[in-house]
């Protein structure tokens, strides 16, 4: 006899689960373009294909993948102190402006070397500063972090237009774009980086700030698990009363991780504004911040899940590109369908099939005697 049952292993959790929600995204999807006329299987054969089936391919995948670790990271780092940043877009945003204006001023003046550093500073200092003011807010005041970051997105959207509009535009030009960057400002693109060692690849927007993404995911690691300041933040996620009983205070960790995740998202300027666009322009963000949400909840708030979790996106980003060229039949709404179809069910719906899975995976106690 039996005492019922324990707790599943911990691969269920970490695994089997956003597979299962994943297959089931995919399932759901094929109905979809089935019910419009066209061939589910030959829709993932392109969608496959188009993110993994050559050089360019894979490229843009890691690029697109680069901005979801940052802002999966993001997340994640808030969620282990008890927080839901979902201001990622707004931190991403400001984050960017940081990492322009180091561009713009230091462009021509500073080596790269140096330029890089300030400019990964800049970012972060810029995105940790507007994540700030909600984690104070909430430490302080009592606002919830969940309703004053989705304000701040849109304050962010409002001050970057005023200031592309107003201040950084290029006198006399009507796009809202400021001046181009100086060339000594680029990020060298993973073409020119393994070019330089004899390794030719095909051309993408893939450049150094996909291993800056990588060295961000292992210092979240580290700092998380592995020092005594994560191991606080994680008890005031846990419990606050048990972290006070415990001597540890609360509105300085919640603070604190605000600052770290807006810094994260801040980064995400480093890819699109010093990697492939050159100059500052409004919505370069375009909704990484949101995703990176479900890349959290996909990755489990773990960096190595989290990048995972990312290459998946970023592959459905590179992949539905290919999906709507290649079969103009499934427009481009069709393609977010997919793209959403797979968000929701890895990350709204990501317990739909956890109890009976942990149900069927649960090893039985043993009976008392």
């Amino acid at each position: 006899m039996t005492a019922g049952l324990g707790k599943a292993p911990r691969w269920v959790d970490l695994a089997l689960v956003p597979l299962v929600n994943l297959v089931a995204a995919l399932i759901v999807s094929g109905i979809v373009v089935a019910a419009v006329g066209q061939s589910p299987l030959k829709a993932l054969e392109v969608l496959v294909t188009g993110s993994f089936g050559y050089g360019e391919a894979i490229g843009y995948t890691l690029y697109y993948t680069t901005n979801f670790i940052f802002t999966g990271l993001a997340v994640a780092v808030a969620f282990h102190a008890g927080l839901f940043n979902i201001g990622g877009e707004g931190q991403a945003y400001i984050g960017g402006l940081g990492v322009g204006i180091a561009c713009l001023w230091l462009g021509g003046i500073l080596p790269f070397p140096l330029i890089f550093l300030l400019a990964i500073v800049f970012g972060a200092a810029f995105g940790a500063g507007w994540a700030y003011v909600p984690g104070w807010l909430q430490a302080k005041r009592g606002s919830h972090v969940v309703i004053t970051t989705i304000m701040f997105n849109f304050i962010a959207s409002a001050l970057m237009t005023y200031i592309m509009v107003y201040v950084l535009i290029v006198p006399g030009q009507q796009s809202p774009e400021s001046r181009g960057f100086d060339p000594s400002t680029f990020l060298p693109t993973a073409k020119q980086m393994l070019g330089s060692v004899g390794i030719e690849i095909a051309a993408s927007p893939l450049n150094l700030s996909f291993l800056v993404a990588l060295i961000a995911a292992a210092a979240v690691w580290v700092f998380i698990w592995y020092t005594h300041l994560g191991y606080e933040l994680r008890v005031v996620g846990k419990s606050e009363r048990a972290a006070v009983y415990s001597g540890i205070s609360p509105d300085r960790h919640i603070i604190l991780a605000m600052a770290i995740s807006g810094g994260l998202a801040g980064l995400v300027g480093l890819n699109e504004i010093m990697g492939v666009q050159h100059r500052l322009l409004l919505n370069f963000t375009g909704g990484v911040g949101f995703v990176g949400i479900a890349v959290a909840l996909m990755g489990r708030n773990h960096p190595f899940g989290i990048c995972l979790a990312a290459l998946l996106f970023g592959a459905l980003y590179q992949g539905g590109s290919e999906l709507a060229f290649s079969m103009p039949q499934l427009s481009k709404e069709m393609v977010v369908v997919i793209q959403g179809l797979v968000i929701l069910f890895c990350g709204a719906l990501e317990h739909l099939f956890r109890p009976q899975l942990e149900r069927l995976f649960a090893k039985p106690l043993p009976a008392k005697a």
